[in-house]
């Protein structure tokens, strides 16, 4: 189960760069854990839960993964929400890329978080309107032909310079960037992405919107 602990640390270490939206959000995430001893379950709406999502970058890194959203209608990054066996935030990032894609991520690259979004989910079915607070994270794919997915998208690996032509909004755009900054600084051999501003923490700490999405 991904603690709440886990997930605190990767939100404070993470700079939004003087990005007005990025920075709210980061804080609205700080807000959501406040106090918690569990993160909130998928079926708490008020106001919302974490969910995780993924920039795969190409293995030249020219390229970047984004699935069809069936019910938005959309091309967006894989992602989804926490499951119980995740161990991690990142490993559940990597099994929604399995899932919605059946890509897998290159192991030697660690993950960064690259990206926070605080976004808005309209109601559907028996789902009231909710907000996803979502951290993404950078991969490098191991290769680009699907290897397995249990429940696989419509998906298109789109070139870096064509997001665009896929109406990605600013934070997808933005997280794309800094996936390609900061798999360029991993390459050359620089400091560790994963913590890619301040110092790395060494033990996790004890207690103490947006557009429309993905569902």
């Amino acid at each position: 189960m991904v603690s709440v602990d886990e997930v605190r640390l990767w939100v404070e270490s993470f700079d939004p760069e003087r990005n007005g939206r990025a920075r709210t959000s980061r804080d609205a995430i700080l807000a959501l854990l406040a106090d918690a001893r569990r993160l909130p379950p998928r079926n708490r709406y008020t106001p919302g839960h974490i969910t995780t999502s993924a920039i795969v970058l190409s293995p030249d890194g020219g390229r970047v993964l984004l699935v069809c959203h069936p019910r938005l209608r959309r091309w967006l990054q894989p992602g989804g929400h926490l499951e119980k066996s995740d161990p991690t935030i990142v490993a559940a990032a990597r099994r929604e890329v399995l899932e919605e894609t059946g890509v897998l991520v290159n192991p030697e690259f660690p993950p960064a978080l690259v990206g926070l979004d605080v976004h808005d989910i309209p109601a559907a079915r028996r789902e009231p309107t909710h907000r996803h607070y979502d951290l993404i994270f950078r991969f490098v794919a191991g290769g680009e032909s699907p290897a397995a997915g249990d429940h696989a998208l419509r998906r298109a690996w789109c070139p870096v310079g064509r997001l665009k032509d896929f109406d990605a909004d600013a934070p997808l755009r933005r997280a794309v960037r800094r996936a390609r900054r900061d798999l360029v600084l991993l390459r050359r051999g620089g400091a560790d992405p994963r913590w890619p501003r301040g110092p790395r923490p060494s033990a996790p700490r004890g207690r103490g919107t947006g557009s429309t999405r993905r569902s």
